[in-house]
C-alpha cells in the first residue's frame, strides 16, 4: 500500500509562516508529479502548487510570490513553504502524488488544517 503522511499545519497569525511536509511510503516504484491542494468551507478544492519530478513548478495565482513547493526525491517527500499568510489561506491542505505502485494512480494525504488569524 501507499500512504501519504502530512504534517506542519497549525494556527498562525496573518503575516506568519508555516512549512507543510508530505512523505510517501509503501510499495512505491516511482513517484511522478506531486501537488498541494486546499479546501476551505463552502469552496471547491483547488490546486495550490504542483511540481514535476524534474523540478518544474506551477502555482495558483493567489499564492504566487508567497508559497514555494519543493521536493526531495530521495525521501519521497514534498514540501510547501507558506510565507506572508493571509486569513483567506485558511483551509485543509492535502498533498497528492501520482505514483507507480505498480499500477499508476493518484494518492491523497489525510489533510492538515491551516488556520490564519487576522
Amino acid at each position: 500500500q501507499v500512504q501519504l503522511v502530512e504534517s506542519g499545519g497549525g494556527l498562525v497569525q496573518a503575516g506568519g509562516s508555516l512549512r507543510l511536509s508530505c512523505a510517501a511510503s509503501g510499495s512505491i516504484f516511482s513517484i511522478h508529479h506531486m501537488a498541494w491542494y486546499r479546501q476551505a468551507p463552502g469552496k471547491q478544492r483547488e490546486l495550490v502548487a504542483a511540481i514535476t519530478r524534474s523540478g518544474t513548478t506551477d502555482y495558483a495565482d493567489s499564492v504566487k510570490g508567497r508559497f514555494t513547493i519543493s521536493r526531495d526525491n530521495a525521501k519521497n517527500t514534498v514540501y510547501l513553504q507558506m510565507n506572508s499568510l493571509k486569513p483567506e489561506d485558511t483551509a485543509v491542505y492535502y498533498c497528492k502524488t501520482l505514483v507507480t505502485s505498480p499500477d499508476i494512480a493518484d494518492y491523497w494525504g489525510q489533510g492538515t488544517q491551516v488556520t490564519v488569524s487576522s
